[in-house]
């Protein structure tokens, strides 16, 4: 059982910048590919990004040249750093873990989730 733990969520202005955290245990090293997805209020959970086992990344385009996502094995931990944040950008964000290990940004994809750490993004 992986357990997965987010952190660095916040209130920011639109153009400011947040780095989420996800710390896995126990450690996983480089064998499962991991998610950033998130869920807005009246609104479905959407895949945001994603990196796979060998290091490749992916991201829907509403999130391309701003958000990146990125892995320190030796930490067990996954980030996501935000810039020029949006108000749309606004919404629970969770990480996820996956056994399989190609990139897939699809929620049944992934076997763990942690709790989710709130962004708010203010106009």
């Amino acid at each position: 059982q992986v357990q997965l733990a987010e952190s660095g969520g916040g209130s920011v202005q639109a153009g400011g910048s947040l780095r989420l955290s996800c710390a896995a245990s126990p450690y996983t090293g480089s064998s499962y590919s991991m998610a950033w997805f998130r869920q807005a209020p009246g609104k479905e959970r959407e895949g945001v990004a994603c990196i796979g086992s060998e290091g490749s990344t992916e991201y829907i385009d509403s999130v391309k040249g701003r958000f990146t996502i990125s892995q320190d094995n030796a930490k067990n931990t996954v980030y996501l750093q935000m810039n020029s944040l949006k108000p749309e950008d606004t919404a629970m964000y969770y990480c996820a873990a996956s056994r399989l290990p190609a990139l897939s940004l699809r929620q049944h994809a992934y076997d763990y989730w942690g709790q989710g750490t709130q962004v708010t993004v203010s106009s």
